[in-house]
């Protein structure tokens, strides 16, 4: 998908309870409250695009913390409906930052938050290791699915990156058990995390306006940018035949997943960490992805570019991964 390919194992984290991000949601509390960082009752205050957002209100309340989520004017209006349901403050940002977009403005409102109320934790999913730390037993469970599927070894990872929690977690420990895995980042059109230019972007869930710091460059081999219209069509595409679809994050992985299975031998194996319900009105609504071009044919394979710093239009390859320098120059300042 979208060209023929053998096939690839998918793990997939939308069934449980909070979804992918309630690991790291878990991990960083509960990481916060061995050091003392988080007391007993406090309050949790965190940026979000929606995904960790649910696994946040989903573990503070089950700890008996509130929280408060900082999210955008670009949110789901069901999203921001499901996130008060389950008893968080949700506190909604209407006006982008003018160079740091929306993910800027939100981080702008948390920290006047933080300051505002004593005692409160901000998690900072961008930077707190404890975040991949959440996605190692995530690794673990992969390993024991392909043992069980008779996978002695796959040839390739592919992740989806946001935060990096993910891809650092899983990645790391699978590259631990298997030095030589191929892994391949998977990141939108427009996001800033590889190198390329900020742009506005439509999808949510993966890609960053920010150099996150849990983001490990050292681990990826490759890294597509995907386009919107290949990831609508994978999740389509995985509805009518895959028995299970999800949102942009899954369209994304699926799409480089089944490109990559037809490329090497050996298996593929990615996580889809979304399920389709927040985009019934955009990924699955025929009006609204007519109005965004995303109905006509996507491409059948990447464009291929050699500097992660040239800008990348369409769905795109880059085959070497340096940090970007600005993401190593915040790192230099943060190690002095």
């Amino acid at each position: 998908m979208p060209l023929a390919h053998p096939g690839y194992f998918a793990k997939i984290e939308s069934l449980g309870v909070g979804g992918l991000k309630a690991r790291s949601a878990l991990s960083m509390l509960e990481g916060a409250r061995r050091r003392g960082e988080l007391q007993p009752g406090a309050r949790v205050v965190e940026s979000t695009s929606g995904t960790l957002g649910l696994g946040l209100a989903y573990v503070a309340q089950a700890l008996g913390h509130p929280v408060t989520l900082v999210v955008d004017d670009e949110l789901e209006p069901a999203m921001r409906n499901l996130l008060s349901a389950l008893g968080a403050e949700v506190v909604i940002v209407d006006t982008p930052h003018p160079e740091g977009g929306w993910q800027q403005a939100r981080l702008d409102r948390l920290r006047s938050i933080v300051a505002a109320e004593p005692g409160s934790y901000w998690p900072n999913q961008y930077d707190n290791p404890d975040n991949a730390a959440g996605y190692r037993g995530l690794a673990d469970e992969i390993m024991t699915g392909l043992a069980a599927a008779g996978i002695g070894k796959p040839s390739a990872l592919v992740c989806s990156v946001g935060t990096g929690g993910h891809s650092s977690g899983v990645g790391g420990r699978l590259r631990e058990r298997w030095p030589d895995l191929r892994i391949i980042g998977v990141d939108a059109l427009g996001s800033r995390i590889f190198g390329q230019p900020a742009a506005h972007r439509l999808m949510r869930g993966l890609g960053s306006s920010v150099h996150p710091g849990n983001v490990r460059y050292d681990l990826f081999d490759e890294v597509h940018w995907v386009g919107p219209r290949e990831a609508v069509h994978a999740c389509r595409a995985l509805a009518r035949e895959g028995f299970h679809t999800g949102g942009w994050s899954t369209g994304a992985a699926a799409t480089v997943a089944g490109w990559a299975a037809a490329q090497w031998p050996g298996a593929v194996v990615t996580v889809f960490p979304d399920g389709p319900e927040r985009y019934l009105r955009s990924i699955f609504d025929d009006d609204w992805c007519r109005e965004h071009g995303l109905l006509g044919a996507p491409r059948s394979r990447p464009h291929e570019i050699s500097d992660c710093r040239h800008p990348a239009t369409c769905w795109t390859r880059c085959r070497t991964v340096p940090i970007p320098s600005d993401a190593a120059d915040r790192r230099d300042e943060e190690t002095r």
